[in-house]
């Protein structure tokens, strides 16, 4: 599989829009960092900013296992606003689907994301969080790695 994001390491800008439950969509602008090691654990640290909007950035830090076969891994997150996360992937041939659930929570929040690969260069993002089994956001970006 030909992945570039997550799979290698890299730097990578994101421009998109943060969706709300009965709000206007809004900017949002950010930064990614993959870093591996040679066991098979990767770190990625992603800041996203609202460049119109007084709302506060969200941080991410991430580690991560890639298992033996090289489709599916585990991580924990811990997250500005959500807190400690756990989370799992899988590789697919033209996506990285995950799926993520905030630990301790008495909201059961949880959330999906999907990388899509337009090129080796380029990702289409499409996120959400839920609350429960209700939709509470959203975010829709292009990942551009920076070489």
């Amino acid at each position: 599989m030909a992945h570039s994001f997550l799979i290698e390491a890299g730097r990578w800008t994101i421009e998109g829009n943060w969706l709300e439950r009965n709000e206007m969509p809004l900017p949002v602008k950010g930064k990614s960092i993959v870093a591996w090691s040679n066991d098979n654990w990767f770190t990625m640290v992603t800041k996203l900013v609202f460049p119109q909007s007084d709302r506060p950035e969200i941080a991410f830090q991430y580690r991560g296992h890639l298992s033996g076969e090289e489709r599916e891994y585990t991580y924990v997150l811990q997250q500005s606003v959500l807190g400690k996360v756990e989370g799992e992937g899988w590789i697919g041939p033209d996506s990285i689907i995950q799926r993520y659930w905030v630990l301790g929570d008495g909201q059961r929040r949880s959330g999906f994301e999907t990388f899509y690969r337009l090129n080796n260069n380029t990702y289409h993002f499409s996120g959400g969080l839920l609350r429960g089994h209700y939709l509470t956001s959203t975010m829709e970006a292009i990942f551009e790695r920076q070489l």
